[in-house]
């Protein structure tokens, strides 16, 4: 380890890379996010709770399960913390679409 380099490396199959698969795996994770979001905002919060409250609760429940668990990898892997720090900004994103979402369809 003194003497370098150190290398942490991604063996993949041979052939061509096919988006389908991984399109499908980001759909499923995205839909377990949602549930899981759903079940914490289900015990949390009444039936006709106010927007501002279902945003808060599930946007913040959804941005750990998109965002921070991949802070681990710049800790224990030294990934870089701007590629880290740019995963972090499109799990925001995804985390806010969800808290939208569940905003406008949170039962009246």
């Amino acid at each position: 380890m003194n003497k370098g380099p150190v290398l942490v490396l991604t063996v993949m199959p041979n052939g061509s890379v096919a988006m389908t698969k991984s399109l499908e795996l980001w759909f499923l994770y995205s839909a377990v996010v949602g549930l899981f979001a759903a079940y914490v905002a289900s015990r949390a919060l009444p039936v006709d709770a106010p927007y501002p409250r279902v945003f808060q609760l599930v946007g913040v429940t959804a941005f750990v399960g998109y965002s921070v668990a991949l802070w681990q990898m710049s800790i224990w892997y030294r990934r870089a913390w701007g590629t880290t720090i740019r995963a972090t900004i499109d799990g925001l994103i995804y985390a806010l679409l969800t808290a939208g979402l569940f905003g406008w369809l949170w039962p009246r």
